[in-house]
C-alpha cells in the first residue's frame, strides 16, 4: 500500500499498530486518538509489567479494559474481534508480542514502542509507515522513521536518517532526582505491596518486598507508580516511581514526556501521508 493511497482516506479509517500498550505507548495512542485516528491496535505480552499503571492500556490484559484520560482500551483474544472494539470507540489490546497479527491488519502505520532499547524484530516491512521508538533503531534500515526518546533538548525529535541517541541508563531527571526516584527489584522473585500509586511515602520507608528482601524508597514523593503486586520479577527491574513533586494528579494522567512522544509520532505520521 503506498502512501498516496492511504492519504484519500480520512484519518478515522486509517489503520495504527502499536506494538506495546504501557506508559509511552498509551500516551502515544492518547494522542493519536483524539486526533481522530480511531482504529488504533495495541500489542502486548501476557504478563505486561507496567509502573505507571494508572496511564497504562495494558492494563487491560488484566483487567479486560482501561481508560486513560477518557480514552478506552478493550482488550481483545482474536483479530477478528478488533473492528467490533473500534466500532464501539475503543481502542483494541491484543496479546500478540510477536506482532504475528500485523499480515492479517495490514496496517497503514506500525509503531515499535516498546522501549526496550532494542529492536525485537520490527522490519521496515512491516507497514508502509514504520516508526521505532528510541535505541535500538536506524531510520532507512529498520523503520522509515525514528523518534528520540531521550530527555533532552532532543526529546520528540523525528529523524529521517540514522539511530537515536544511545541508552544512557539514567532515568530522566525530575526536580532534580533520577535514579533516585527509581525502585528496583534487590533479587529475582514474586514483588508484593499494599501500596497504593498515590500514596506519599518518605526516604528510607518500606513500599514492597521482593521475596523476603524490603524495597524501600530513597526519596520523599509520592509514589506515581508501581507494578502489580503478585508479579515475578528479575533482579534489577524498575518495579516503582517516586515523584519527588509530590502532585497526586500526576499520577492518573500521561506525563509531558509521552505527550511529547505523542506529538511527535502524529508529526511523522502526517508529514508522510498528507503531503
Amino acid at each position: 500500500m503506498a502512501a498516496n493511497s492511504v492519504k484519500e482516506r480520512p484519518l478515522s479509517e486509517r489503520v495504527v499498530v502499536i506494538r506495546g500498550a504501557g506508559e509511552q505507548a498509551s500516551g502515544i495512542a492518547c494522542r493519536l486518538y483524539r486526533a481522530n485516528f480511531r482504529r488504533i491496535l495495541m500489542l502486548e505480552t501476557a504478563s505486561p509489567l507496567a509502573v505507571r499503571r494508572l496511564v497504562s492500556f495494558c492494563e487491560a490484559v488484566h483487567e479486560g479494559e482501561m481508560t486513560v484520560e477518557g480514552v478506552t482500551a478493550v482488550r481483545v483474544d482474536r483479530v477478528e474481534e478488533v473492528a467490533g472494539i473500534w466500532s464501539a470507540g475503543c481502542i483494541a489490546v491484543l496479546v500478540d508480542p510477536e506482532a504475528a497479527s500485523l499480515t492479517q491488519l495490514q496496517p497503514d502505520l506500525f509503531v515499535d514502542a516498546t522501549l526496550a532499547k532494542r529492536n525485537l524484530g520490527t522490519s521496515v516491512s512491516d507497514a508502509p509507515l514504520v516508526i521505532g521508538l528510541g535505541p535500538g533503531f536506524t531510520a532507512g534500515v529498520d523503520c522509515h522513521l525514528v523518534v528520540e526518546t531521550n530527555r533532552g533538548h532532543d526529546l520528540g525529535r523525528v529523524i529521517g536518517t540514522g539511530p537515536a541517541e544511545p541508552n544512557t541508563g539514567i532515568p530522566g531527571d525530575i526536580a532534580g532526582y533520577t535514579s533516585e526516584r527509581v525502585l528496583r527489584a534487590p533479587v529475582a522473585g514474586r514483588f508484593e505491596s499494599d501500596r497504593a500509586i498515590g500514596d506519599l511515602v518518605v526516604a528510607g520507608e518500606p513500599v514492597g518486598r521482593v521475596g523476603e528482601v524490603e524495597v524501600r524508597a530513597a526519596i520523599d514523593g509520592v509514589l506515581r507508580g508501581v507494578i502489580r503486586p503478585g508479579a515475578l520479577v528479575k533482579s534489577g527491574l524498575k518495579i516503582g516511581d517516586v515523584d519527588p513533586r509530590s502532585k497526586k494528579e500526576y499520577c492518573a494522567t500521561v506525563s509531558e514526556k509521552a505527550r511529547a512522544l505523542g506529538g511527535a509520532v502524529l508529526e511523522a505520521l502526517l508529514g508522510c501521508y498528507n503531503r
